[in-house]
């Protein structure tokens, strides 16, 4: 009888990790970026389907890798979301939260599961100030990063964050865009067409829902005003 085939517990996990992050890096990039009214949220995405998503009031959501397990993701969280608000209050649902929950249940599949999510997913929270603005980038292994500024996820993510970097400064929605769009250039090599983008913000000048959706006629106005 022959031997059985050993791996190490470490070598798994990098395996893992390696499977994980080859398929994040197939698909497109997301960035969300801070504004002086808010949150932006642009996604290099030019297929019907969306990957940008309101999920509870001043709450949203992208994903970036395997749209069908992301999606799944963003279904459960507003589940999660809608549950919490009735059970207890409106206010205790947050970003930091849902994060929370995300991360335990993306820990789990990669802990527990042979096949990791091929995904990476940003919680945003738009705050009644700049200063009271959230951003967390959940990772595959269920890992949580709370950024200030910008976060990107997806494709070419080192590369789009340092040419990002080297551009940021708190500006209007218009000079957001433009940021996003030159470091997608660069990063990239990615075109500035309206119709390859999706894009969403979370608006605090806005009354009621602050979740809107910039169509393309809209975005491409930003784009050459």
């Amino acid at each position: 009888m022959g031997m059985p085939f050993y791996v190490s517990p470490e070598q798994m996990m990098q395996d893992k990790a390696e499977y994980a992050r080859k398929g994040i890096s197939r698909g497109r990039s997301t960035v969300a970026m801070t504004y002086d009214k808010g949150i932006l949220l642009l996604a290099d995405n030019a297929s019907t389907l969306n990957k940008i998503s309101e999920i509870y009031d001043k709450i949203a959501f992208a994903g970036a890798g395997k749209y069908s397990e992301f999606e799944n993701l963003r279904k459960a969280g507003i589940r999660h979301a809608d549950m919490t608000g009735y059970v207890y209050s409106r206010e205790d649902v947050t970003a930091r939260s849902l994060a929370n929950a995300y991360s335990q249940t993306i820990g789990s599949v990669f802990s527990q599961e042979m096949k990791p999510l091929e995904i990476e997913i940003l919680v945003v929270e738009v705050g009644n100030s700049t200063e009271g603005n959230a951003i967390y980038r959940i990772q595959f292994d269920g890992s949580i990063h709370d950024e200030r500024s910008f976060s990107v996820v997806g494709g070419k993510a080192e590369e789009l964050t340092e040419a990002i970097k080297s551009r940021y400064s708190l500006t209007s929605l218009k000079g957001a865009l433009k940021i996003c769009l030159e470091a997608l250039k660069e990063g990239n090599g990615q075109s500035t067409d309206p119709e390859s983008f999706e894009v969403a913000v979370l608006d605090r000048s806005q009354q009621g829902r602050q979740f809107r959706r910039l169509k393309t006629k809209e975005l491409a106005a930003h784009i050459k005003a």
